[in-house]
This record gives C-alpha cells, sequence and structure tokens, in this order.
C-alpha cells in the first residue's frame, strides 16, 4: 500500500463531494493521491442499491422528499444509514496496487484506527465490533460502550495506470440524536414494508460519550470532532499500524474492475 500521508481537502477545492461525490475522491485516488474529505449531508437516508428489490420504493422515496428527507441509493451493500445535521463524514480516498478486496479488512481496521485514535483524544475509548439490533450493523462498527457510534463501507474501482482506487468512508455520529436517527430509518422500513426494524438503544454518539456526558449548548462539538479527525489523520499514513495511530495522537489532557462493500456485509 502507499506508505504516505492523506492530503485533507478543503470545501473550496474538493470539488463535488458528499453523497454525490464518490467519483470525485476516486479521481483524486486515480491520480495517485491519497486524500481526505471530513462533511455533513443534509437529512437524509442512503440505503444500498439492492433495496430497488421494493416496488414501493419510487412512491416511498417521493413521500420522504416531501417531508425534507432524501433517499438516496449507493453502490455498496449493507443497510439503511440515516444522515444529516449532527452526522460528521470521513472520506478517504487512495491507490493501492494489490488485487481488488485483497485488502478489505486491513482497510476496514485502518479506517476504524483513525476514528479511535480521534475519539482517544476526547477521552472516549471505542472499539471495532457488530452491534445487534443498530441499522446498517457490521463487525467494522465502532462501538462505545456496546452502542454503535460510527459505520464504515469501501469500494474499490480499476485504475487505467495498475491497481486500484479506493474510497472507505465512515459515518460518525456526532450530536445527532439515536432515537431519532433509528425513527427514521425505522419509518423507511415500515413504508418499504421489508419488516426490519433498529433498537435506539443500540445507537450513541460523540455527545452522549464524552466524560461526564458534558453539555455543548453552542454546537460547538462538530468542529471539535473535525479538528480531532484531523489531527489523527495528520499522522495516519495508509497501512500504518492502529496502535501507532494511537500512540502519535495528541490526547486530551485529564467485479474485476469494482468491488464496493458495507461494514454490514462483514459478519
Amino acid at each position: 500500500m502507499f506508505d504516505t500521508r492523506f492530503e485533507i481537502l478543503e470545501d473550496r477545492n474538493a470539488g463535488a463531494v458528499g453523497l454525490h461525490g464518490e467519483s470525485a475522491l476516486l479521481a483524486f485516488a486515480a491520480s495517485g493521491r491519497a486524500v481526505a474529505h471530513l462533511w455533513e449531508a443534509p437529512l437524509g437516508l442512503v440505503a444500498p442499491s439492492s433495496y430497488r428489490r421494493y416496488a414501493r420504493l419510487p412512491q416511498v422515496q417521493a413521500d420522504f422528499a416531501r417531508r425534507g428527507v432524501a433517499v438516496e441509493l449507493r453502490p455498496s451493500g449493507g443497510g439503511v444509514v440515516p444522515q444529516g445535521p449532527g452526522n460528521l463524514n470521513m472520506s478517504l480516498a487512495f491507490p493501492v496496487s494489490q488485487p481488488i478486496g485483497s485488502l478489505s479488512d486491513a482497510i476496514y481496521q485502518h479506517l476504524c484506527a483513525i476514528l479511535q485514535a480521534a475519539l482517544a483524544g476526547l477521552g472516549i475509548r471505542a472499539e471495532a465490533r457488530a452491534v445487534a439490533g443498530s441499522f446498517c450493523d457490521g463487525r467494522y462498527n465502532l462501538a462505545v460502550g456496546g452502542r454503535k457510534i460510527a459505520g464504515t463501507a469501501q469500494y474499490w474501482r480499476r485504475r487505467e495506470a495498475n491497481g486500484h482506487a479506493v474510497l472507505a468512508h465512515a459515518v460518525l455520529l456526532v450530536d445527532a440524536d439515536p432515537a431519532a436517527a433509528t425513527g427514521l430509518a425505522n419509518a423507511f422500513e415500515a413504508a418499504l414494508g421489508s419488516g426490519r426494524t433498529y433498537d435506539p438503544d443500540a445507537v450513541t454518539s460523540v455527545a452522549l460519550s464524552l466524560p461526564g456526558n458534558d453539555a455543548d449548548p453552542e454546537r460547538r462539538l462538530t468542529s471539535i470532532v473535525r479538528g480531532a479527525l484531523r489531527r489523527a489523520l495528520a499522522y495516519a499514513a495508509v497501512g500504518a499500524h492502529r496502535e501507532r495511530l494511537a500512540e502519535l495522537t495528541p490526547r486530551r489532557r485529564g467485479t474485476d474492475r469494482e468491488r464496493s462493500s458495507c461494514s454490514c456485509d462483514q459478519r
């Protein structure tokens, strides 16, 4: 793998990112660059393309859109993921020379290590594990106290030169309301008639996990978490060992061409 640091893209030079920005980020990786982008999305739900099997999907999308909730489909597998204010997304795009999918576990572990290092700097201990009852559950969730705080996914695309471009992605609940996020996912599944339900008690957030559960009336927490992630990324060489990431992060005082997966698939 590339032994390099991630270039953190600012909004002004990241191009079209966010829910529709996968191609833009993969283009950076295809050109040989290892980049990271931290971003937020409007209120919505992201579901795997396999949900097209539900005949009611177009009508449900239209109904939710009228409520101000966009329902997007993604190429990776897994389950429904709530988006919106209070969630922070981290997307990493980088080139690899190995065969498709051969580094999937290592990439998930590296992604989790960056998140763990950032959260450790805030006094939060997190672990990679499945969390029964959470939306889009998988063994590379990040959990605090047995409750899901982040989900992960990745996507591989062949580069024209050689190797592959990889997009690794995480959604971190910062100060989003776990009950509201889970309720939105449950309402969507119920409207589709999928039979799936999720447990709000299986999910937590950074705000709820902070030592002392410190209140944040001015909603500065997202900015603080961004800073913690940027510090973790500054030390995060692709392929670096997870313990090394944790050690370096400043602590708070006191097909053949492409393949996608969600950590929900890694069970």
